[in-house]
């Protein structure tokens, strides 16, 4: 069957925040590696759409000095966590489908950062190309995302449709991406979640699957244009308008702005150079990086959105 698509019936975007923010956008990074690029091309993305409330940005331990940096003179919020891992004793090595998948289980933490009380999370690997600020208005008490493959949407499944991971127990009723959700921290679900990941074992979509598992009674899909994986323009072109794409995840291989050379199978098509280019003119416009000085200049006070705060999460994983 089908999902139903829930619609929010807010506006477009949400007032502008005075003060401390109840809600807040969020991603993770990890590592010295390139994806601290895709945070600041996340960062510089949400402020080109009039975004009214910060990125937070959820690091590990390894992100390095000068990529924290970086980040907050984006005016990123930066919260340190602790990583998370599936059962202890499984074997880690070769349960998923690309290696680093491991490390989504990090994102179990998110729920930890009870100081907001809605957080959308978007893969550093996502940019935005319209405001979303009214998928903060959803009703509460939901998981919200966008479906993995669109042809859930008819309910005539195709072959590229991941398969459900058996000894995750029932099939939810239909499958969510990971790359971008709507969620509501909250310290109860957080140490649930985290409980139940140390009994569960790894499987090919590490963190996607779980929270498909974990959530399967209470998720709700949203339209693609929330997610437009970038897979679905050669796969079901006859059910997405590039054009009308409000949040767009590069998320297939040679398809990271930063690294593409467009040898990668399908990174030739035309549409896929067009969203690559949205993306490299974002990053590029000086006009959008986080402008502290003029804040000082003009007797602004500092946006909370500078100040480097670290989360020492407990460790229960």
């Amino acid at each position: 069957m089908a999902p139903e698509i829930v619609k929010s019936t807010a506006g477009n975007a949400a007032a502008p925040v005075v003060g401390a923010s109840k809600h807040a956008y969020v991603t993770f990074l990890a590592g010295a590696g390139d994806y601290v690029k895709g945070v600041v091309g996340l960062a510089k993305g949400l402020r080109k759409v009039g975004a009214a409330f910060p990125l937070v940005v959820a690091i590990l331990a390894d992100v390095p000095v000068e990529h924290r940096r970086i980040l907050v003179e984006q005016g990123c919020v930066l919260r340190e966590i602790e990583a998370a891992f599936p059962c202890a004793g499984a074997d880690q090595n070769h349960a998923y489908v690309r290696n680093y998948f491991l490390l989504n289980y990090c994102k179990l933490r998110l729920w930890e950062f009870v100081e907001y009380e809605r957080m959308i999370y978007m893969d550093a690997d996502v940019q935005v190309f319209d405001n979303v600020d009214h998928l903060f208005e959803l009703p509460s008490g939901y998981f919200y995302g966008v479906v993995d493959c669109v042809c859930e949407m008819s309910g005539d499944v195709c072959p590229q449709k991941l398969r459900w991971p058996h000894e995750l127990g029932p099939q939810p009723p239909f499958y969510l991406n990971g790359g971008m959700f709507v969620f509501q921290p909250d310290l109860t679900t957080y140490h649930h979640l985290i409980h139940t990941l140390s009994i569960t074992p790894p499987t090919p979509f590490a963190e996607q699957d779980f929270l498909n598992m974990f959530f399967r009674e209470k998720m709700k899909a949203i339209s693609p244009e929330y997610n437009l994986l970038v897979a679905m323009l050669w796969r079901h072109p006859e059910a997405v308008d590039v054009e009308k794409a409000k949040v767009v995840h590069y998320c297939v291989a040679g398809s990271k702005p930063w690294r593409f050379t467009g040898e990668e199978e399908n990174m030739e098509r035309e549409d896929m150079k067009m969203l690559v280019n949205k993306w490299w003119d974002i990053y590029n416009d000086a006009s959008l990086d986080f402008n502290v000085a003029q804040r000082l200049t003009k007797g602004l006070p500092l946006s909370r959105e500078v100040v480097v705060h670290y989360r020492s999460a407990s460790s229960a994983a």
